[in-house]
């Protein structure tokens, strides 16, 4: 007999939906993740989903959260010397994704991305508010939004080879080796003259 309403003891009801969320929409994507398969999952009634979070849009919003930002990221790479910006930039935005528990967030919104239009629509205004809008806004330069493009360009490619389709040698490569080659050419695109 499945489990309906509320679970017993101290509520953490809210987190584990978002876990399944974010699990299956790191397996599955938006669209082949179902509320349903979601309630499942967190083994709750799928009016339990609604309630917390209202629409499928919300539930993709609330468990698709960035764990790491780039607004906090490219400061604390910018104190360092010329020259190490890129490479620092490439290293924790592959950290991110090796981390076991950020993995199924960043692949959902990967996922998410290269599906059908509505749901890459989706992605779109969630990667320009959370990511390349803080970037550009940091570079203060009147191209700044294009060098935060290409930045992000270059970084999902890479997530894109590295993680998704796990083409070798990249995808066994070590984070610093990695960091040592693609860093230069972030480095480029953040600090070049126009």
């Amino acid at each position: 007999m499945s489990r309906r309403g509320r679970r017993r003891g101290a509520s953490t009801t809210r987190e584990t939906i978002l876990a399944a969320a974010r699990e299956l929409f790191g397996d599955l994507g938006y669209d082949r993740a179902t509320v349903r398969a979601i309630a499942a999952g967190a083994e709750v009634d799928p009016a339990l989903v609604a309630h917390y979070f209202g629409r499928k849009e919300e539930l993709f919003a609330a468990a698709m959260r960035l764990p790491v930002s780039p607004s906090q990221v490219l400061p604390a790479a910018r104190s360092l010397p010329a020259g190490c910006v890129g490479e620092e930039v490439v290293r924790r935005f592959l950290s991110a994704w090796d981390d076991p528990a950020q993995r199924p967030v960043l692949l959902g919104l990967l996922r998410t991305g290269l599906t059908d239009e509505r749901s890459a629509a989706m992605v779109r205004r969630f990667v320009m508010r959370e990511a390349l809008e803080p970037v550009a806004r940091l570079l203060d330069t009147p191209d700044g939004p294009l060098r935060a493009t290409l930045v992000g360009s270059q970084l999902i490619g890479l997530a894109l080879l590295r993680y998704v389709g796990r083409v070798e040698p990249l995808a066994s490569a070590p984070v610093d080796t990695v960091a040592r080659r693609v860093g230069p050419t972030i480095e480029r695109y953040l600090t070049a003259a126009p």
